[in-house]
């Protein structure tokens, strides 16, 4: 049965939003800079390696841990040292808006965050505490959680990919299969590390994640 709420829980049906953002790609391919499925297997694998989505993708356990006691102090701590980890307004605003959908959702199918109905951080946590607390919802295992996480986030690009580059589907299917052994193998290395020890050397994301505000036109919102 948790499999299947895993499955769910990655599901394109999912409503927050998540296939209207590129988190950069947008600029790398107006560029010329990522023009076929090579050069982007090339970034997705060195974001999954040293990117900042690695460091949320460790913050998942701890942040399950602290929503899991009803600590949302020291969950709302760690989410907001993610959302400063993240340089451009608009990947901020993407992380809030989707945690905020995602915190709706749950708590329209009966997953209310504890507490009162007060606290700033009830309307505050992003992206990656809203997953952590459908996790715990849902009752997934971290390393489970993590694999979908960093699943969910190989897809999204893919599917951006395939509008943007253009890229085919089955290209786009095919390059998501050659990236599972290392997506399992990053979640095993990721479930038991301390995210605040990690570091991110994806600066040429960041780069890109700034720019895209000044793109004359576009498709995605970051």
């Amino acid at each position: 049965m948790a499999r299947l709420r895993l499955y769910q829980l990655v599901s394109p049906a999912l409503p927050v939003g998540a296939f209207s953002y590129s988190e950069g790609l947008e600029v790398l391919v107006q560029r010329g800079e990522l023009a076929e499925v090579a050069g982007l297997e090339g970034w997705l694998t060195a974001e999954l390696e040293r990117g900042l989505v690695a460091i949320e993708a460790a913050a998942l356990a701890p942040l399950m841990a602290a929503l899991s006691r009803g600590d949302l102090a020291a969950a709302g701590e760690l989410d907001g040292w993610l959302l400063v980890q993240r340089e451009a307004a608009e990947v901020r605003a993407q992380q809030r808006q989707m945690g905020r959908s995602l915190l709706q959702l749950l708590a329209e199918l009966g997953w209310p965050l504890p507490g009162p109905e007060g606290p700033p951080v009830r309307g505050a946590l992003g992206w990656s505490a809203a997953w952590a607390w459908a996790g715990v919802c849902l009752e997934l295992e971290p390393l489970e959680l993590i694999e979908a996480y960093l699943h969910g986030w190989v897809a999204n690009q893919i599917s951006a990919a395939v509008r943007l580059v253009p890229l085919g589907a089955t290209s786009g299917q095919a390059l998501q299969l050659r990236l599972g052994p290392l997506l399992e193998r990053r979640a095993r290395e990721l479930v038991g590390a301390d995210p605040r020890a990690l570091w991110s050397g994806g600066v040429g994301a960041a780069l890109a994640q700034l720019h895209h505000a000044e793109l004359y036109s576009r498709l995605f919102r970051s």
